[in-house]
């Protein structure tokens, strides 16, 4: 008894010197597609740097196949946040009813998405598709599933399109030959390409309608923005934070060679040539009525979004100090 208390004791003790109770960190649950890509590890790299700690954020990170399983997370609850979701998805869901809320932009423009062949192929450009060319895309109802559709509509193929999941799984695709053209972001396949195993044909840019939108954005499960807005709040300071970081400190790319496995090099490349800077700021979204207009006409939307549905849609949480 005498032993406990004297535990007791040492523990009050400990409390007054650091001058309380030690703080419970928020946690966060956070599905994020292609794990890799530098535009979708701000969360991963800003977690690794301890900037989610100090807004008092515990994060936890699961990665997916792509934006259509990112946003089947959320909509079931299973994590709080999705990371690189499309925003016709996202739209699409939420005229469904679907509780999704808009919380940020995730990339802004479509550059950094393109499309690949064997080096051994016949096909040079998307001109040479023909109806028997299979042409990949990730997942239902992400951005490049859009894309993809657009790059159809475009040029006037008959190219199929195939759900193939992350970049590694459609790299095995293509290589084996059950897939003609690949999808990719980097820093996936920028070695290979390096290395002439395949060949671009096609940019997401292509496809002009998207050069200026918002084509993947941050979400939401919309009953825990309901209840926890203000630690979704902290969330995207942190993350807004984590973005500066990201282009300031070599650390970052310390850090994203590590965590995506591939050189320094590469890791740089990935980052200047694929991603600037404005490109992912979270804040700007653009390009909203372009958006409607080609899910409208590849049959994502039935109608486009009212005012009232985008204000209740688009809930950015304002810069908190």
């Amino acid at each position: 008894m005498r032993r406990m208390l004297q535990l007791a004791l040492a523990a009050l003790t400990m409390i007054a010197l650091s001058g309380g109770p030690a703080r419970c960190d928020d946690a966060l649950r956070l599905a994020i597609g292609q794990r890799g890509n530098w535009e979708t590890a701000i969360a991963e790299l800003g977690n690794r740097a301890g900037i989610f700690k100090k807004r008092g954020l515990d994060l936890e990170l699961l990665y997916t196949q792509g934006a259509g399983e990112t946003l089947q997370v959320i909509i079931s609850g299973s994590a709080d946040i999705g990371i690189g979701v499309g925003t016709t998805g996202a739209m699409a869901a939420f005229a469904r009813g679907a509780p999704v809320r808009a919380i940020g932009s995730a990339t802004t423009g479509s550059g950094d998405l393109y499309w690949y062949v064997r080096a051994d192929s016949p096909i040079k450009s998307l001109a040479d598709a023909t109806e028997k060319t299979t042409i990949a895309y990730s997942t239902a109802g992400s951005s490049t599933n859009l894309l993809v559709l657009g790059l159809l509509k475009q040029f006037n193929l008959k190219a199929r399109p195939e759900k193939t999941g992350s970049p590694p799984a459609t790299f095995t695709a293509v290589m084996s030959g059950q897939i003609d053209i690949g999808w990719a972001a980097p820093p996936f396949g920028l070695k290979e390409i390096e290395e002439g195993k395949i060949r671009i044909v096609a940019r997401g840019s292509d496809v002009p309608s998207t050069r200026n939108q918002t084509v993947r954005l941050l979400i939401a499960n919309a009953g825990k923005l309901a209840k926890d807005g203000a630690v979704i709040a902290r969330f995207m300071q942190a993350y807004r934070e984590a973005l500066d970081w990201m282009y300031a400190d070599a650390k970052a790319l310390a850090y994203y060679k590590d965590f995506s496995t591939i050189s320094e090099p590469l890791a740089r490349k990935a980052m200047t040539d694929f991603y600037p800077k404005a490109s992912l700021d979270p804040d700007r979204i653009a390009g909203l009525d372009s958006v409607m207009e080609d899910a409208i006409s590849l049959k994502f939307l039935a109608a486009p979004l009212t005012k009232e549905q985008l204000a209740q849609f688009l809930q950015v949480p304002k810069p908190v100090q």
